[in-house]
Order: structure tokens, then sequence, then C-alpha cells
């Protein structure tokens, strides 16, 4: 399943809604990226399954920091 592995996202259901406004059930996907990360405070690289939004997070406030504000340990 396409799932973060650090916050736990994953698709949803929604509705595609037509012209007459039929309501037929939909998945919206996320964007799930498998990326081999560098920590700079364990000294190594690890991979993770990541939504994009995740990367941009991860990108302003390192690893560490974002894996524990969602109370996730990376040892």
């Amino acid at each position: 399943m396409a799932r973060s592995q650090i916050t736990g996202k994953r698709k949803l259901r929604g509705n595609s809604v037509s012209h007459s406004n039929i309501k037929t059930h939909r998945w919206q996907n996320v964007n799930v990226q498998r990326r081999r990360l560098w920590v700079y405070e364990l000294g190594r690289f690890i991979t993770l399954r990541l939504t994009t939004r995740d990367l941009r997070t991860i990108d302003k406030v390192g690893v560490l920091e974002f894996a524990k504000k969602h109370g996730v340990r990376l040892n």
C-alpha cells in the first residue's frame, strides 16, 4: 500500500462529480517516493517511503526533527 512511513498519509476516497451531479467513488492517491536520505546525526543513510510533501518539509527542518515531531524513532 502506498503509505508514508513517518506521517502515515495514504490514499483517500472521494467522489467524481459529473455535469449532471452524479457522484461516483474514486481514489485520491498520494505521491509516495522511495528515497535514500543522509542523516547527519546518525552518520548514515536511511531508506524511507515518503510523500513529496514530507520531503519538502524534511529539506527545511531535517530528518530527525521531522520524525521526532511525528513520534517516530529512526535508530
